[in-house]
């Protein structure tokens, strides 16, 4: 798990527990459609598994090999 992950945010924050929140906020995603680059860390896929049901990710797969 050494790669990168690509997050999209794809539904609202709004009406979602603080806990939500922070870890959306936590990742870099503040607003609706933003996408941001993360390594794929344990702690990141547990911060994706919270909100999953609020955003797209997808491995980033490097095309220059």
């Amino acid at each position: 798990m050494a790669g990168k992950l690509k997050i999209t945010l794809v539904k609202s924050m709004i009406g979602r527990p603080e806990k939500h929140r922070k870890v959306l906020r936590g990742m870099g995603l503040t607003r609706l459609n933003r996408t941001v680059e993360l390594q794929d860390t344990p702690s990141i896929r547990g911060m994706i598994n919270v909100v999953s049901h609020l955003v797209n990710a997808e491995e980033k797969t490097d095309e220059a090999k």
